[in-house]
C-alpha cells in the first residue's frame, strides 16, 4: 500500500511537534526544580555486650644458669605474692595459674577474669611482689597485673655483660597468639630472627632471654606486637657486678608513644657523694620510635613547687634510644615530665647503690586517669601513692580502701604539681582522680628494696553503636 504525500506530510508534522514538546519539557526540567522526597533511614542504637575483665600477672622471679647441666636453663627463684579484688559489691574474679613451658619445674603466673554483670563491665585490679636473696639474684620486685594488649612498649633492661634479663609474654586467653618483637638499639630498629613469629599458646607464658634478641645493647627498647590474640608483655631485669647481685625488677609496659609522658614518682634513696654513689644512680631512657624529635625534660620534687632545675632539652634520633643522666638529686621523691615535638616513650631507672645489698627499679610512664579506677597494692615496704596534676587548676582526688567499700580520703593535688598518700600493703583501692590530666603510680622504698608501677585507668565501657537501615 502506498502512502500519499498528504499522509507523509502529516506524519512529519506530528514528529516535529513531539520533538518540540520533548525539548520544551527537558528545558523546563532543567529550569524548574523537581518535587523532592527524602526517605529517612531507620536507625537502631545498641550497646555491645561488655567483655569480661582479664588481667595477667608477671609471675615468679626467674633465674638463669642455676642448672649445672644446662647453663641456659630457666628456673623459678621465688614465688610472687599477689593481691586481687573486684569492685565493691561485685562477684569475685576467677583465678587461674598459667603454663610456663620455658621454665623447668616452675609454676606460671596467675591470671584473673571477672565476668560482666547486668551489661556492665566489672572493675578488677591485681598486683604482685617478690623478694629474693641469693648468690645470683637479689632484691625486691613489684608489678601490676595488667590486661593483655595487641601492642606494648618495654622500656628498660640491658643485654650487656652481667645482665640476665628476660622478656615475658603472657597469654591469658583461649586463642594462641603470634608475637613479633622489634628491638630499638644503638643501630636503630631491628627485628631479630628469634623475635619473629613467636607462638604464645593460650593460657601460657613464654620466656625469652633478652641477650638472644639484643646482644650487647646497653639501652634497648622493645616494641611487642601481637596477632590472633593480645598478650601481656613484661621484662624481668637483673644485674650481677663482679659476682655480686645488684638488684632485680619486673618491668611492665610503659605508656604508648605520645608527645607528652609523665613518670609520677621515683624514689631517690642515696645522697650524691655517698659511698657507692660515684656513678649516676638516676637515668631517664627515651625513644622517639618513628621520627626524630626534640624533648624537653623537667624534674620536680614531689610536694614542692616548681622544677628542681631548668628543663633540659635533648635531641632524639629516630629509632635510637637515649639515656639522660639526672644528677645531684637529694633523697626524696621526684616526678619527670617529658614534652616532645613527636611521639616518644620513656622510663626512669633508679638504684640504691652499686655494692652488696643494692636494688634498683624501673619506673614507667603513666596514662591519665579519666574514669574511676581500681588499683592493687602488692605486699611490700612503705607503699606510697603519688598523684600528678597536669591541669591548670587544683583538683581533689578521692581514694577509698577495700575496693571502694571502705572509708574515703580526699587528696588535694595542686595544679602543675603532685601529692602523696601512704597506702596499706595488700589492699585494693578505688581512685577517683578529680581531673582529666591526673596520673598516678605506686612506689616502694626500703633497705635494699626499690620498686614501682603505674596505676592503670579502668577499661571504659563500650560506646553505643548506631546501625542504619535503608
Amino acid at each position: 500500500m502506498s502512502i500519499s504525500r498528504t499522509q507523509r506530510g502529516a506524519r512529519t508534522a506530528v514528529g516535529i511537534a513531539v520533538t518540540v514538546a520533548f525539548a520544551l519539557g527537558a528545558t523546563a526540567a532543567a529550569v524548574f526544580p523537581w518535587p523532592e522526597f527524602t526517605r529517612q533511614p531507620l536507625s537502631v542504637t545498641a550497646i555491645p555486650e561488655p567483655e569480661a575483665s582479664v588481667l595477667a600477672c608477671t609471675g615468679p622471679l626467674l633465674a638463669v644458669g642455676r642448672d649445672a647441666g644446662d647453663a641456659a636453663a630457666v628456673t623459678e627463684a621465688a614465688r610472687q605474692r599477689v593481691v586481687a579484688a573486684t569492685g565493691a559489691g561485685s562477684e569475685p574474679a576467677t583465678e587461674a595459674t598459667l603454663l610456663v613451658p620455658d621454665v623447668i619445674d616452675g609454676l606460671g603466673p596467675q591470671a584473673f577474669t571477672a565476668a560482666p554483670k547486668d551489661r556492665t563491665r566489672t572493675d578488677l585490679a591485681a598486683a604482685g611482689s617478690t623478694s629474693v636473696s641469693g648468690d645470683d639474684l637479689s632484691g625486691f620486685a613489684a608489678a601490676a597485673c595488667t590486661p593483655p594488649l595487641m601492642e606494648s612498649w618495654l622500656v628498660g633492661g640491658s643485654a650487656i655483660t652481667g645482665a640476665a634479663d628476660l622478656v615475658l609474654l603472657t597469654n591469658p586467653g583461649t586463642v594462641a597468639a603470634r608475637v613479633d618483637l622489634t628491638v630499638y638499639g644503638a643501630g636503630g630498629a631491628v627485628t631479630p630472627p628469634s623475635g619473629t613469629g613467636i607462638v604464645v599458646p593460650a593460657g601460657a607464658q613464654r620466656v625469652l632471654p633478652l641477650a638472644g634478641l639484643a646482644l650487647g645493647e646497653q639501652s634497648p627498647v622493645i616494641r611487642v606486637t601481637s596477632a590472633e590474640a593480645p598478650v601481656q608483655a613484661a621484662l624481668q631485669a637483673s644485674i650481677t657486678r663482679t659476682l655480686v647481685p645488684g638488684g632485680v625488677d619486673q618491668v611492665g609496659a610503659t605508656s604508648a608513644p605520645s608527645e607528652s609522658q609523665v613518670i609520677p614518682a621515683f624514689s631517690v634513696t642515696t645522697r650524691p657523694g655517698d659511698a657507692g654513689a660515684s656513678d649516676t644512680t638516676t637515668l631517664l631512657r627515651l625513644l622517639a620510635p618513628s621520627a626524630g624529635a626534640e624533648a624537653s625534660v623537667t624534674v620536680s620534687r614531689v610536694g614542692a613547687r616548681g622544677a628542681v632545675d631548668e628543663p633540659r632539652t635533648v635531641t632524639l634520633d629516630a629509632g635510637v634510644p637515649l639515656e639522660l643522666e639526672l644528677e645531684d638529686l637529694g633523697v626524696g621523691a621526684y616526678s619527670v615530665h617529658v614534652d616532645a615535638t613527636g611521639p616518644v616513650v620513656a622510663a626512669v631507672w633508679e638504684t640504691t647503690g652499686f655494692g652488696e645489698g643494692a636494688d634498683f627499679a624501673w619506673y614507667t610512664a603513666a596514662d591519665p586517669l579519666k574514669v574511676p579506677s581500681l588499683f592493687a597494692v602488692a605486699p611490700g615496704t612503705s607503699p606510697m601513692l603519688t598523684l600528678t596534676n597536669g591541669g591548670e587548676a587544683d583538683v581533689v582526688a578521692e581514694v577509698t580502701a577495700d575496693a571502694g567499700a571502705g572509708g574515703a580520703t580526699d587528696i588535694t593535688v595542686p595544679a602543675g604539681g603532685a601529692a602523696r598518700f601512704a597506702l596499706r600493703a595488700g589492699t585494693v583501692y578505688r581512685l577517683v582522680s578529680g581531673g582529666a590530666d591526673v596520673r598516678a603510680n605506686i612506689t616502694y622504698s626500703g633497705v635494699g628494696a626499690l620498686a614501682g608501677y603505674a596505676v592503670l585507668p579502668a577499661d571504659a565501657a563500650a560506646s553505643a553503636i548506631v546501625v542504619y537501615t535503608q
